[in-house]
């Protein structure tokens, strides 16, 4: 894959992208309101969520190399989120630094329990704060939605962020349930990314590859690299972007739970 972006920006891009969701979340008239990406959720459960996120990576990241993850422990005699605003909002940003803090004690290359152990993303803390600008980035987007007033996502976050979803959350030995295919994502903003789909598993790839002339997709995306990302995590339907060859690959990818 493509050489991801230095550690010092990833950290830099979370704690921007985390900011930027608190701002949107101090400014709602309510955190009873629904939000349409994540339906299940009140805007009060997002910040929750990104909360827990945050403090469960920070864990992970701190205790370094591991066969399971760990579990951070609960403070005693206190709710664990708080429930007024102003202190919800706090312990956010707490769990941000917290996040930030593990990350910057560990270095980019130190090894920790992740998910992605089977794909092409190593299991670094480099990879965790990859992954991390990812979710802090589509978080908001879902907060901003929430509020009527979505913003695209930063052009630096977006373009790391198909190639890292691509070889964090495709790639691996699971064997493709359907016909062998080659899906290609194509950024206007002039990068572009192979996935290829077989019953040996999956890999992704940068276009073009150096010394090689890709065979023809059987299927392409083209949209902006934000909304490529946004499609990706199901933000925004694959039929709003611009399709050739056959659509529903792409449905197939969305609906395809290896674990299942």
């Amino acid at each position: 894959m493509a050489t991801t972006l230095e550690f010092p920006v990833l950290l830099r891009m979370i704690d921007e992208r985390a900011s930027a969701f608190r701002a949107v979340v101090a400014s709602a008239p309510s955190l009873a309101v629904r939000v349409p990406t994540c339906p299940e959720w009140t805007l009060r459960d997002l910040v929750q969520h990104l909360g827990e996120v945050h403090r469960r990576w920070a864990a992970t990241v701190a205790a370094g190399p591991a066969d399971t993850r760990p579990t951070p422990a609960a403070p005693e005699g206190a709710p664990i989120v708080p429930q007024d605003r102003e202190a919800l909002l706090a312990w956010s940003a707490e769990s941000t630094e917290q996040l930030l803090g593990a990350l910057r004690d560990s270095g980019p290359d130190r090894g920790c329990w992740t998910w992605w152990g089977g794909s092409q993303s190593p299991q670094t803390c480099g990879a965790v704060a990859r992954h991390q600008v990812q979710e802090a980035a589509v978080h908001t987007y879902d907060a901003q939605i929430t509020l009527g007033s979505p913003e695209p996502l930063p052009q630096q976050a977006a373009l790391d962020g198909v190639d890292e979803f691509l070889s964090t959350c495709c790639s691996g030995p699971d064997a493709w349930p359907h016909e062998p295919c080659v899906v290609d994502y194509e950024a206007t903003e002039g990068r572009s990314w192979r996935l290829t789909l077989t019953a040996d598993g999956t890999s992704a790839s940068p276009l073009p590859t150096p010394g090689e002339t890709p065979t023809e997709a059987d299927a392409t995306m083209k949209a902006t690299a934000g909304d490529l990302v946004l499609a990706l995590y199901a933000r925004i339907p694959v039929t709003s972007l611009k399709i050739e060859g056959d659509g529903r690959i792409f449905d197939r990818l969305l609906a395809w739970d290896p674990d299942a």
